[in-house]
């Protein structure tokens, strides 16, 4: 399986505390988001991985390092996440995991989604009954499947909101690659690549894969930068020596830690 990071954007809405710096290269602690997803991804068994790069992919192309390849959207700023997964389809088909780059997340939230049963699944915050915002993506789920996904979905027709983080199976990438190319010819290069799930939810069953109270953030404005800063990274450092001590416990008691009625496996 390949992983990609969606990583093309420029994030003007952040300029004052990233500076002129692609979104991907915001410092979260001691590590660009970039890196961290990399990091992720790898701690998780992929080696495969593709940045899709557009504003500055120089310094992106430096900080990936060796061993990451690089897809260019040189018209980032015309175009959306779509079109940038779309531009590496080539490198889809024999399945895949695509993240969008400015989501701080416990890695054991990317170990939950690469093996659950299902092929093709998405990472969503159950979140029933809540106020939503616009900028929030949306779930609506059936059967615990996606059924509708968007920002304009109602709080009454609201189940969650979508992490940003999902995976196809070979057949799932061949379906989603086809749901992209529809949405391309009908104009869309400017959608959010949630709109191809959609299509794709309509012909194909897109598990929810929940994300169990594991910290996550998507970092689109200052006080989300701050915050991603100041409490959810900790959180996710506090969860991390947790899990580091219940392994030594496992070890020594053979005894396996459960979370919400769910074996959890530590990475």
């Amino acid at each position: 399986m390949r992983g990609v990071i969606l990583a093309a954007g420029r994030s003007r809405r952040l300029c004052d505390v990233i500076g002129d710096r692609p979104k991907c290269l915001a410092r979260i602690g001691d590590r660009t988001l970039l890196e961290r997803q990399i990091r992720a991804l790898r701690g998780c068994g992929i080696d495969a991985i593709t940045v899709v790069a557009g504003f500055e992919s120089d310094l992106v192309r430096r900080v990936c390092g060796a061993g990451v390849d690089l897809v260019l959207n040189t018209r980032y700023d015309a175009t959306n996440s779509l079109y940038s997964l779309w531009l590496a389809r080539d490198l889809l088909l024999d399945g895949f995991v695509v993240m969008n780059c400015d989501v701080l997340f416990h890695q054991q939230l990317l170990f939950d989604l690469l093996t659950s049963r299902d092929e093709d699944a998405l990472l969503v915050a159950t979140r029933r009954g809540e106020t939503y915002s616009d900028e929030e993506m949306k779930v609506s789920a059936r059967r615990g499947c996606v059924a509708a996904i968007a920002k304009t979905l109602t709080d009454e027709e609201a189940d969650g909101e979508n992490v940003g983080i999902a995976k196809f199976g070979a057949a799932g990438a061949a379906v989603l690659v086809a749901a992209m190319q529809a949405v391309l010819d009908g104009g869309g290069a400017r959608e959010w690549l949630p709109r191809a799930f959609a299509v794709f939810a309509a012909r194909r069953p897109l598990r929810i894969v929940e994300t169990r109270g594991y910290p996550w953030i998507e970092i689109d404005f200052p006080e989300d930068y701050w915050r991603a800063c100041t409490d959810v990274l900790p959180s996710i450092a506090d969860g991390d020596r947790s899990d580091a001590r219940q392994r030594v416990e496992s070890a020594h008691t053979g005894t396996v830690t459960r979370r919400s009625g769910r074996t959890v496996h530590h990475v």
